[in-house]
């Protein structure tokens, strides 16, 4: 069972409402919010730093731009009394944020991140913090995307577009945990 440090972050990504409607294509995972809900629970119980992520698009007519009711945490999921929320307007959350700037402040070595896409945001984001010296844990059953156009007239669907992600992270960038481990480490 891997060890997490007391100054681990939990850093939950693009847990937004957004993703629930139209123009975003089917998710496959349904045990989101159970998974990530009980990250945050145990995080919280174990008094550990958690730093929210939310993206504030730029674009026009995008549900989740800040004035956009999909722009709004799920529920559950918003920012509790001294946990920082970071916004960012790309996918990277190290990118054009003071992410790495508090995590420093925080002494932290080991971020733990999760949520909303596996593919885009999370995969970047684990990508940056990894080639930015932050020891990376994945929490695959915590995390959801979209089935894709493969570009050929077919889909690729979100399960097999998790699965493929994962393992490339798995393989360069991230220890890689299930919800159930990550609890029985803290």
């Amino acid at each position: 069972m891997p060890t997490l440090p007391d100054n681990a972050v939990l850093i939950p990504i693009d847990m937004q409402q957004a993703f629930d409607a139209a123009p975003w294509p089917r998710r496959w995972n349904e045990k989101l919010d159970d998974n990530g809900l009980a990250l945050l629970a145990a995080w919280r119980a174990a008094a550990r730093p958690i730093i929210h992520v939310r993206h504030d698009s730029v674009e026009p007519g995008s549900t989740l731009r800040p004035e956009a009711p999909g722009n709004a945490h799920r529920p559950g999921f918003a920012p509790q009394a001294g946990e920082p929320l970071v916004t960012k307007s790309v996918n990277a959350a190290f990118i054009g944020t003071d992410l790495d700037l508090r995590l420093r402040r925080l002494g932290a070595e080991t971020v733990v991140l999760f949520g909303v896409s596996t593919d885009m945001c999370v995969s970047t984001s684990v990508r940056v913090g990894a080639n930015m010296g932050y020891r990376v844990i994945l929490v695959e059953d915590a995390c959801d995307c979209f089935d894709l156009p493969d570009g050929e007239g077919g889909t690729i669907a979100a399960r097999d577009v998790h699965r493929a992600h994962v393992a490339t992270l798995r393989h360069e960038f991230a220890t890689v945990l299930s919800t159930a481990d990550v609890v029985a480490a803290l």
